[in-house]
């Protein structure tokens, strides 16, 4: 089946933009963990790489109307595409999900 293949990619290209690998916490993946970039831009990050897939899809849709490209481009393209969103919208999901168990916390 191609979809956890694709879901696979896409949590590994996850990880490495949060730092380089968590296993091992070696000084270039405790940095990452700390400093520069944060949550908010590994979401942006992530989010950039989504659209930045859909338009590819996009794109191999347009070419194999006129033509120019394979119907297996097409479709590989497409379920990258929805991996990708996939991936995100779960990451979503826990993310709300964790939100409201912290605000169901008492003080």
């Amino acid at each position: 089946m191609v979809a956890p293949l694709i879901a696979a990619k896409a949590y590994a290209a996850a990880q490495s933009q949060a730092g380089k690998g968590l296993g091992g916490m070696g000084g270039d993946a405790a940095a990452g963990l700390t400093g520069g970039g944060g949550f908010g831009d590994m979401v942006k990050n992530a989010m950039n790489e989504v659209m930045q897939t859909s338009r590819h899809a996009e794109t191999q849709m347009k070419a194999q109307v006129q033509g120019k490209a394979e119907l297996l481009d097409v479709v590989t393209a497409i379920s990258s595409a929805e991996a990708s969103l996939e991936t995100v919208m779960a990451v979503r999901d826990q993310v709300i999900s964790a939100y409201q168990e912290i605000m169901r916390m008492p003080i």
